[in-house]
């Protein structure tokens, strides 16, 4: 399948106008980025289109970093007049976002709780966006979540946790005080939470003439299985029919659940919700997010072809719902499909797509053919809803350099009108830095893609240091993100040229290159890596004997196999939360499936696996170890557990090598808290400014 382009003046236009916001004022401001100014940010959260496309509904999260805590307000925009209101303020928790027909006209539905409400409790709200009035929907005993209000408007649905397993205390009434687990499978903890017993299932409870909700029924009662799939399902994993009778939705209810991918789109009726219909039986890798065509006639989902490979060619399949026959409308398509959303017609969809370091959004028929790139330029594109007109789209963008605003698409042209600013005062302030792409000769004689972050006051004629991003994944694009932990505009920020290749093994580069990775960790994606440094080490501004690699999961993984192989070509390295012993990872993580695709198995499988496990792992090569290690982990790090640093600290420190552990008991595979951010990075920058920061 080819995919083409509707490039025209317009286009080109609206991407210099968006690209102004991340590049505008750039020697206006006199401040940098830094860790403190990353936490007064506005954060924009979830968003949403009224019926009528004339409203847009958006939240903005906040921090207090003395507090070490946030709040949301929800605003609302006319986009005709421009005029902006916000409704809601400092709430600690608002999500779910969505406009929805009631019996009083239109209104706000969101899921959250306010700051002055006792219990802590996340519950479905409504708001009049006339007026402001809020009537709380429901009063479940316990929270909320994943709101979605029928198509109707005269139900609503939600997901809650559902308790189904015993404690030891319940197993054992006479011994109260028992602390203990009592363990007969795999998955008794995941990504960042030990199993609590419970199960998220969908509940349905009709609204009545006050607006408020009735008894709420257990769309999946017995069932041992959760919708949305743990740990990162949403709200797109579940959605109505038009008719408002029936809801489609993902679970996965498979015996060996860590070692499947095996997920189904089941189709159920609220009236009789026993009789549930697997719509993907026999199909054994990932199926999800199953959304219904505005007529009815039709349901799309993504689809993973391969059992246990989470990173496969997502597609989007598409079943007529009178013959249930499937088809797959990305057949041929050389790249990812995500965020299927019909179009107003039903004739089509838009999805978004990783794009040569970037998301785009593109258009395809609903009954496969030529997928069409709707927007373009250096951005991160995210869709938020196609307005009813089926011509223009409300879309949400991002670069490296700041963070998601919105914006109108015209799906026509691809020019755009951005309607937020959430950070505008804060970036008239500041200096930005320059982001270039390179292409990069690898040693198989193909191309790498590698962005380049520049300080805001580089000079080619000066000597500069270079820090070698290595990314996690590891199936995972170095895209326009702006992140809050590995932020390239606070690295260039702090004097520092970056070089972040997208390595074998990244989607946006076609299926071959995404999957290369599997079953070589410490092979090509490596040797891209130090291509890539050696390019960038070639050139004369870059200061040889002021350099490092850095990275996270994967990117940490990266940085311990560099350690030991990198032939003096870094001075100093950062790992986060990355795998340093793969026989001792296989027998702590605990999504199995992905370790058994890409390492191809457990490591007494076989004497081939064996030995692919002993020339990748990168504790075998620790007496190549003479660089400095800054290791950082968390101990709720379940997908590659606190040990893996631990391990890796000890040989460093055993070996003699400076090295110091940057431990969190209260975080996992990421950094969350916001004075826990600051602290990271702090230490972060002091570490590499021990090396690599000159003595003026």
């Amino acid at each position: 399948m080819q995919v083409t382009s509707k490039l025209s003046v317009h286009r080109v236009l609206a991407c210099l106008t968006l690209l102004m916001i991340g590049t505008a004022l750039r020697w206006s401001g006199d401040q940098r980025m830094t860790p403190e100014l990353l936490w007064e940010l506005g954060r924009l959260g979830g968003a949403a289109l009224s019926g009528d496309g004339n409203r847009v509904a958006y939240t903005v999260r906040r921090y207090e970093l003395a507090e070490n805590k946030g709040a949301s307000t929800l605003f609302v925009k006319d986009i005709g007049s421009g005029e902006t209101r916000a409704l809601l303020e400092d709430w600690p928790s608002i999500a779910n976002v969505q406009f929805a027909p009631s019996l009083f006209g239109e209104r706000i539905f969101f899921t959250g709780f306010s700051a002055s409400t006792s219990e802590k409790r996340s519950q479905a709200w409504s708001l009049n966006p006339t007026d402001g009035g809020l009537v709380q929907v429901t009063d479940f005993d316990g929270s909320v979540g994943n709101l979605k209000v029928s198509p109707t408007g005269k139900h609503l649905a939600f997901t809650a946790g559902v308790k189904l397993d015993a404690t030891v205390n319940e197993l054992y009434e006479d011994l109260p005080l028992a602390d203990a687990r009592i363990i007969d499978s795999l998955m008794y903890r995941h990504w960042n939470a030990w199993h609590d017993y419970k199960y998220s299932h969908i509940h349905a409870a009709p609204i009545d003439s006050t607006g408020k909700a009735g008894e709420a029924i257990d769309l999946m009662e017995g069932w041992k299985v959760n919708c949305p799939v743990p740990p990162f399902g949403g709200a797109e994993q579940y959605n109505w029919a038009p008719d408002g009778r029936q809801i489609a939705f993902t679970a996965k209810d498979v015996e060996r659940w860590a070692e499947s991918t095996d997920s189904s789109v089941y189709l159920i009726d609220i009236e009789t919700p026993k009789e549930r219909l697997n719509f993907t039986l026999g199909q054994p890798g990932y199926d999800n997010d199953p959304v219904f065509s505005p007529d009815g006639k039709s349901l799309a989902y993504h689809s993973m072809e391969r059992a246990s490979f989470e990173s496969d060619r997502n597609r989007i399949m598409v079943l007529d719902r009178r013959s249930q026959k499937t088809h797959d409308a990305t057949r041929g398509l050389d790249q990812m499909a995500h965020g299927a959303t019909w179009m107003p017609d039903s004739e089509g969809l838009l999805f978004t797509s990783e794009y040569r370091g970037t998301n785009q959004i593109f258009h395809i028929p609903a009954a496969g053919g030529e997928a069409t790139q709707v927007t373009r330029g250096r951005f991160n594109w995210s869709l938020v809803d196609i307005f009813p007109d089926g011509e223009h789209a409300l879309v949400s963008f991002k670069s490296m350099i700041r963070p998601s605003e919105l914006a109108v698409l015209s799906l026509s042209d691809g020019s755009t009108s951005t309607i937020t600013d959430v950070n505008g005062e804060i970036f008239s302030r500041l200096e930005l830095p320059r982001v270039e792409e390179r292409w990069v000769e690898a040693t198989d004689g193909k191309r790498i893609h590698c962005w380049v972050i520049y300080p805001p006051d580089f000079d080619a004629g000066e000597k500069w240091p270079l820090l070698t991003y290595c990314q996690g994944g590891p199936q995972g694009q170095i895209g326009q993100w702006f992140s809050y932990r590995w932020n390239f505009h606070l690295m260039a920020a702090n004097g520092y040229v970056v070089v972040a290749p997208n390595r074998r093994g990244l989607p946006g580069f076609g299926r071959e290159w995404n999957d290369q990775i599997s079953g070589d960790w410490g092979g090509q994606a490596m040797q891209d890596l130090l291509s890539a440094t050696d390019s960038m080490l070639g050139e004369a501004y870059t200061d040889n004997e002021r350099t490092a690699a850095i990275g996270a999961s994967f990117g940490g993984y990266s940085v311990y196999w560099l350690m030991g192989n990198h032939e003096k070509r870094f001075k100093t390295m950062i790992a986060h939360c990355g795998v340093f012993n793969l026989e001792s990872m296989y027998g702590s993580t605990e999504e199995l499936f992905f370790v058994n695709w890409d390492l191809g198995g457990p490591y007494w499988k076989g004497d081939d696996v064996k030995k692919d496990y002993d020339r990748f792992s990168p504790h075998r090569f620790v007496g190549e170890w003479d660089t400095p290690l800054l290791v950082i982990h968390g101990e709720k790090d379940f997908r590659v557990p606190v040990t893996q640093g631990m391990e890796a600290f000890t040989a460093a420190q055993v070996k003699g090598v400076p090295s110091r552990f940057l431990y969190y008991p209260n975080e996992g595979h990421w950094v969350q808290q916001p004075q826990n951010g600051v602290l990271w990075h702090r230490v972060f920058f002091d570490w590499l400014g021990r090396a690599c920061k000159s003595d003026g």
